[in-house]
């Protein structure tokens, strides 16, 4: 004789369990993916601000004068930041005064500061304290350049 199997789905019991996990999940992805969305924005904010300090100092070096090159490196660094998509008049640029010493081999180091808010969420804005990021870019001016008062020692 055949035995009916036995049912294992009777009544109601244990139908809900396990639904309290989803929304919690659900808001578990969406605080890692704006953890990773503000993480890449601290890292694209260095990769600007880098780029920014290094043809700020190459403005700087290549400027024919002491008095244009401190105008020329401020407005390089905010170009290059406006063209990785970024306010360049929330920028701090940090350049040297043209009466430092602008002579033949002459060290210059420019640094540019930009603040990246604590939160920030697409088609929205930024939201909390602003976490600066910072970069310093060196060059030396060219000893061979005409024009530079001063003997080439370097």
């Amino acid at each position: 004789m055949i035995r009916p199997l036995p049912r294992r789905c009777r009544g109601d019991a244990g139908q809900v369990g396990g639904m309290e996990v989803l929304p919690f999940g659900f808001l578990i992805f969406i605080s890692g993916t704006l953890l990773f969305a503000n993480v890449w924005g601290v890292i694209d904010a260095k990769l600007a601000v880098t780029s920014a300090a290094r043809e700020a100092a190459r403005a700087y070096v290549e400027a024919p004068d002491p008095a244009s090159a401190t105008v020329s490196a401020d407005h390089r660094a905010r170009e290059t930041l406006a063209a990785y998509g970024r306010n360049g008049e929330r920028a701090e640029v940090i350049v040297p005064s043209s009466t430092d010493g602008y002579t033949r081999c002459a060290r210059v180091s420019i640094t540019v500061s930009y603040d990246v808010p604590a939160l920030a969420i697409p088609f929205i804005g930024g939201f909390g304290d602003l976490a600066p990021v910072t970069s310093t870019f060196t060059e030396l001016i060219d000893p061979f350049r005409d024009g530079i008062s001063g003997e080439a020692l370097c």
